[in-house]
């Protein structure tokens, strides 16, 4: 039996510049109790089918991130995994992918890493993005760690604006840089059958 492609997903999450923001935003954050579907959770799981398996770390802290955190949680993983699995990094998760990437040479060959909505820095639609989550200049080893590599971005995203995938395009070479009209903003979206068909396609590629 043809062994199953690895999907390691890192989700999103937000960063305060202090203690003070992070209890303001927990007192004005809007609640419900209506349940969400996210293109990234069971949807995902179900739509790539059972070549493939998903694994989903759940990040320290993911509402008042720091990235030396995420750093010791990801790291962990790095032994569970096989050469040929692919990463998926969504908003926080990207950029937390393009610099961690970008800053070690990772020991499993990547076949494919997706960013989906990276900030690539601090000027973010209302939010900051601290955390030492900021990226070094040089991202060549980024694309050196993967075979494939795409950054997803959205026209009417309202937390990540589309301007920074031209300064993602300015520090990437080879890199797949696709811009869609609308995911509903911040890809607030129940399913993405796109990224679905790449991944697969990848897998048939490769």
């Amino acid at each position: 039996m043809k062994s199953k492609t690895q999907v390691l997903f890192i989700h999103g999450g937000m960063t305060f510049k202090n203690k003070k923001d992070y209890i303001h935003y927990l007192k004005t954050r809007d609640v419900s109790i209506e349940k969400k579907i996210r293109w990234a959770g069971d949807w995902i799981d179900k739509a790539l089918g059972s070549q493939f398996y998903a694994i989903k770390p759940r990040m320290p802290q993911s509402d008042d991130a720091k990235y030396s955190d995420w750093k010791i949680a990801f790291e962990r993983y790095i032994p569970l995994l096989k050469n040929g699995v692919i990463l998926i990094g969504s908003s926080l998760g990207g950029i937390f992918l393009a610099k961690y990437l970008s800053e070690h040479k990772f020991p499993k060959k990547i076949l494919s890493t997706y960013l989906v909505c990276p900030p690539f820095d601090n000027t973010t639609i209302g939010e900051d993005l601290v955390g030492g989550f900021k990226l070094k200049s040089d991202l060549s080893l980024l694309e050196k760690n993967t075979k494939n590599l795409y950054l997803l971005f959205s026209k009417d995203d309202d937390c990540v604006p589309v301007s920074h995938a031209e300064k993602y395009r300015n520090k990437l070479k080879n890199a797949n840089i696709i811009i869609y009209k609308s995911k509903n903003g911040h890809f607030k979206i129940p399913t993405f059958p796109e990224i679905v068909k790449m991944i697969k396609d990848d897998v048939k590629k490769k």
